[in-house]
């Protein structure tokens, strides 16, 4: 069977989000790697919120190295906890919010407008008290910000009232097409977070604004928007409102500028405050800060233990291959070209894709189960082939710049401390063992007993 290779280059794309609740193809791509990350991690978060806590709101953390996965997994949340009645609000808070420097009054905000936005066809009260803090954010950054239909549908949130006044949501539910400040709130934050996140100094600005009233902020979100917004969804059959935070694990680790790191001053130091919203909430949550002597207190800060998303493993601890998880990458890698076929028919198809079987392990292998990685150096390998199938010498050509990429980075100390991690499968105690996570020099896996540590294979 012949593959076409532009086809594959782009379903193998490394930056391709897999909806799963969404697109059938993307639903026969996507790979269950549970049975060898340690449990159902997904599943928990999502029992946390139906089956443990449904009436009262939740805060849960997710962490794991970015590309191993977390958003293709926090859509499948989604998607499951859609089917269990919630209405859930997904975003990518990098889209909002300037990650090199980002303050709690931010993430409220961005909060509040994709919630707001996803409830523009409810009948709310106009939520005055959060109009008026933005109307004084508005003067503080004189930006001049009118309401209208106009700019109303321009945004593409055209309230389609029908004569008698009704229109049909997402749900299928009717409503009446009522007041519309709910949808003038998230236009106004909307139009203030676009502005600030281009300009530092505008930033401050606002911040200095907000920061004396965060709490009143949280109490405004709360009382005007989240909890009205509850009530009526209940009224419509839903069982609550779930807000998924993506991409904040992407915040900077630079320091503010009184010297405290920022992911521990959002974290540690704002944490009650990030989980003060009168709703179900999921944020993703920097891996570094599980190395960070605050951890136990963010866990205080947040109730719980932050939910961890290791790698897959294509050893075992003792070094030996891990079969599964091999098993389970080849599958990842070759449902992109035969989506439609069934498992073990895939294998039988290698040799469309690769000079040999071996080379598709070789590429599992060396990828140490970061399933972003994996498919770069695939997406990498067909460029350089200039097509189909991937021989050896072009795999190792493209190992070997992405080797020699790494290894420049790496300082004599940092080497030392990687040969222990490669001896003890666990992270040395050192003041910045966290480095060796944080440049990906070093990835986390789980097994039946825990957590354990191993070099990136390339650099190995």
């Amino acid at each position: 069977m012949m593959v076409d290779a532009k086809q594959f280059f782009d379903a193998t794309s490394p930056s391709k989000t897999l909806f799963v609740a969404d697109s059938e193809l993307d639903q026969k791509y996507y790979i269950d790697f549970s049975s060898v990350r340690g449990g159902k991690i997904i599943e928990d978060l999502r029992d946390n919120i139906t089956l443990w806590s449904p009436e009262q709101p939740t805060c849960q953390l997710l962490t794991g190295h970015i590309g191993c996965g977390k958003s293709t997994e926090l859509l499948r949340l989604k998607a499951e906890l859609e089917r269990e009645g919630f209405h859930v609000v997904y975003f990518e808070s990098s889209k909002d919010l300037e990650m090199g420097d980002v303050d709690v009054g931010d993430i409220l905000l961005a909060i509040a407008k994709r919630v707001s936005e996803s409830l523009d066809r409810l009948t709310l009260e106009e939520p005055k008290r959060l109009k008026s803090i933005l109307q004084g954010a508005a003067k503080l950054l004189q930006t001049e910000i009118e309401f209208d239909k106009f700019e109303l549908e321009a945004l593409g949130n055209k309230l389609s009232a029908s004569k008698e006044g009704i229109t049909v949501d997402g749900f299928g539910n009717q409503f009446s097409a009522g007041k519309e400040g709910i949808t003038v709130v998230a236009m106004g934050i909307a139009k203030i977070t676009a502005k600030v996140k281009a300009s530092p100094d505008l930033r401050s600005k606002l911040r200095g604004y907000l920061e004396p009233q965060t709490n009143g902020l949280i109490d405004a979100i709360n009382k005007e928007i989240l909890e009205p917004a509850i009530a009526q969804l209940k009224q419509y059959g839903k069982k609550g409102l779930v807000a998924v935070v993506d991409n904040l694990d992407r915040v900077d680790s630079s320091p503010k500028p009184w010297g405290r790191q920022q992911q521990e001053y959002l974290f540690v130091d704002r944490g009650e405050q990030l989980r003060s919203l009168h709703c179900h909430v999921v944020y993703t949550m920097p891996l570094a800060l599980r190395f960070s002597n605050d951890f136990g207190t963010l866990i205080e800060r947040f109730m719980s233990e932050p939910q961890m998303l290791p790698m897959v493993p294509v050893l075992c601890r003792d070094g030996s291959e891990n079969t599964e998880g091999m098993a389970l990458l080849r599958q990842m890698i070759l449902a992109r070209a035969f989506p439609h076929l069934d498992p073990e028919k895939r294998l039988e198809k290698i040799t469309a894709l690769f000079e040999d079987a071996e080379t598709l392990d070789r590429l599992c292998h060396i990828s140490g189960g970061h399933i972003r990685l994996a498919l770069r150096m695939l997406n990498d390998g067909i460029k350089k082939q200039r097509g189909l199938p991937i021989t050896r010498p072009t795999l190792e050509e493209v190992i070997c710049g992405y080797r020699n990429e790494r290894t420049l980075a790496v300082t004599d100390e940092e080497w030392e401390l990687l040969r222990l991690v490669r001896e003890r499968k666990q992270l040395p105690r050192k003041q910045d063992d966290h480095i060796l996570i944080r440049s990906m020099f070093v990835y986390e896996y789980r097994d039946a007993a825990g957590s354990w540590f191993d070099i990136n294979p390339i650099l190995a």
